[in-house]
């Protein structure tokens, strides 16, 4: 079936350049009407958002979602906190490692799933420079050994 596929919207790639993910949940998110024509259109920013748990309830803070050009009074603030769904065990689970161990939960991608908007939550700890730095080195040690390796199969008369 084609709705099974997932649709990628955004992705944070700069959450994996600055956090160490340590796991990751799928959260449905509560939208409005509007809000989700707008994300059909891509018009959404992750850069600045994070995961918060208020009063048992978890909510995506500081994401951008425009708002819907052909809208009118039903456009919602862009800013606005909203709502994430997940089961009453995996917050508790997640509020006590957020206030126990000092992590962060980090939004990585938003996507559909079968028509319905979710949110790839990620429990994450903070990189320090040093750590941005190995991460590096060691990417560009993996790309010189591919660029090596890569011409040792051909024959030199080829």
């Amino acid at each position: 079936m084609a709705d099974d596929k997932i649709k990628v919207i955004v992705d944070n790639r700069r959450a994996r350049h600055d956090y160490f993910i340590l796991d990751t949940y799928e959260a449905g998110i509560a939208l409005t009407g509007t809000e989700v024509k707008s994300l059909r259109a891509g018009k959404v920013n992750l850069s600045d958002s994070y995961g918060m748990i208020k009063d048992g309830e978890m909510f995506l803070e500081g994401a951008h979602i425009s708002p819907y050009e052909h809208g009118n009074r039903y456009n919602t603030d862009p800013m606005r906190r909203r709502k994430l769904l997940l089961h009453k065990r995996q917050i508790l689970k997640l509020y006590g490692q957020v206030k126990q161990e000092g992590l962060t939960l980090i939004p990585l991608k938003l996507y559909f799933s079968k028509g319905k908007v979710k949110v790839d939550l990620a429990l994450c700890k903070g990189k320090k420079l040093y750590d941005k730095r190995n991460t590096e080195a060691a990417k560009d040690a993996r790309r010189e050994i591919e660029r090596a390796t890569r011409g040792r199969g051909r024959s030199r008369d080829e």
